[in-house]
């Protein structure tokens, strides 16, 4: 028996004028209503949000797992769809959403991440299958996590199934923008933790970071993405070194800039 629903496509931005097209033409026949929650954008973001009769609405950002709940909760329809504004869906998995909306049968739905780096779509290095739950019903589950690695929860006993295609992902375009971002997401990730009263030792920094580099680069096959693959196993396991780093800095009583 045919369960049809709406969907909301929700999207959190800020100064997102190189990928929020894309985004949106992605979302556009998919979605009943389309919901942008801006972060005060000096860029062209709005004018490109309004060219696609979206829902624009600007709040502060206090957080990646605040924000996207806040947007969320803006959402018309109980049943959400989820995306960066530098991700899509690809045709195959707009194809599966659709059905979806036919015939409404889980609690949420989750869908494998392919990730494009600097031109190259990255199959291994840990990024590949990435999936993420990013349909569901609102009222079973809702974003948490630890800042900046913000996940959708899920209520126990809730039914998920994977559909196929996957979730388009334009990460990064140069390798400075890679290293540049992924130190602001270890001081996230280091407050995080500090305000939850985390320790780390010196052993555990050091192990921590070689194991990182062993796993994505050998053991998650990173070798096999080539140069790219390098740099993104090398630069994960430097971020896990700043992450803990940060950390001990913090617990030590200093301030680190954001």
């Amino acid at each position: 028996m045919s369960n049809p629903v709406k969907i909301s496509g929700v999207v959190i931005t800020y100064n997102e004028e190189r990928n929020i097209e894309r985004c949106l033409q992605s979302l556009h026949d998919i979605c009943d209503e389309i919901v942008v929650v801006d972060s005060f954008s000096s860029d062209r973001t709005k004018v490109i949000c309004e060219q696609f009769g979206v829902r624009f609405i600007e709040n502060p950002f206090a957080g990646h797992i605040e924000q996207k709940n806040f947007a969320m909760n803006q959402a018309g329809n109980d049943y959400v769809l989820s995306l960066d504004a530098d991700e899509a869906l690809s045709p195959e998995l707009q194809q599966a959403i659709t059905m979806v909306k036919q015939d409404w049968t889980h609690d949420a739905y989750r869908f494998n991440r392919f990730t494009n780096y600097c031109g190259q779509w990255i199959k291994h290095s840990g990024w590949y299958p990435d999936t993420k739950t990013r349909l569901w019903d609102r009222r079973k589950g809702k974003w948490g996590g630890t800042n900046p690695h913000d996940s959708v929860q899920m209520e126990g006993n809730t039914g998920q199934r994977h559909l196929k295609g996957n979730l388009l992902h334009y990460s990064y375009y140069t390798m400075e923008e890679h290293v540049l971002r992924s130190a602001k997401y270890a001081k996230i990730a280091a407050k995080a933790m500090h305000a939850q009263g985390r320790q780390v030792s010196m052993a555990k920094m050091l192990l921590s970071t070689g194991f990182r580099f062993v796993q994505d680069y050998i053991f998650r096959l990173g070798f096999l993405d080539g140069f790219y693959g390098l740099v993104i196993c090398g630069t994960s396991s430097h971020t896990t070194f700043l992450k803990y780093a940060y950390l001990r800095s913090l617990n030590a009583g200093n301030v680190i800039d954001e």
